[in-house]
């Protein structure tokens, strides 16, 4: 009769590996496949979409800017994708119905963690509230990775029709 003993030993051993695996799987918080469980998994982007993609704990998009005026554009384009409908298209005219200039802070992963207005359009109290709005909202923005944390400053062109250009990306002014 063959000696049981060795079988018994890696049947044993394999048995707790497979053990130890499963506990690591549930204290990680993933699931099979190393997928989170599917009440966890972030919103798939609609194919072909270009522009932020929203992660867990901030953005799943980086930003390479070393400087906080090269972020400023990341940032611009960052609002211009969440906002398509709401750009002004075409040369902005010779008069707006406000102009703000406003500084944004955003931390390490992308998240908007303070507002300052430089100069606020105080005769367009509702301007000033969708802008601080669109922002809030607009996070996470690019996590500025080569700098940690950035404040960036953009001014807001802002159109009688409720339509907005950012300074950085803007088409110009007759």
């Amino acid at each position: 009769m063959p000696d049981t003993k060795p079988r018994r030993f890696w049947l044993l051993s394999i048995f707790s590996a497979a053990a130890a695996a499963l506990l690591s799987a549930c204290k990680s918080g993933l699931g099979l496949g190393g997928l989170p469980p599917p009440g966890q998994m972030p919103p798939a982007a609609p194919s072909g979409v270009t522009g932020p993609i929203a992660g867990n704990q901030g953005s799943a998009r980086s930003s390479s800017a070393t400087s906080p005026r090269a972020y400023r554009e990341d940032g611009a384009s960052h609002l211009y994708g969440l906002n398509a409908g709401r750009i002004y298209k075409g040369r902005m005219p010779p008069l707006l119905y406000a102009v703000g200039v406003l500084n944004v802070e955003i931390d390490r992963v992308g998240r908007v963690t303070r507002l300052d207005w430089m100069r606020a359009p105080r005769h367009a109290p509702e301007v000033i509230a969708e802008i601080e709005r669109t922002i809030r909202q607009a996070s996470p923005f690019p996590a500025p990775v080569r700098l940690g944390k950035v404040v960036y400053t953009d001014t807001w062109l802002w159109h009688k029709s409720g339509k907005f250009q950012l300074d950085t990306l803007t088409e110009g002014q007759d």
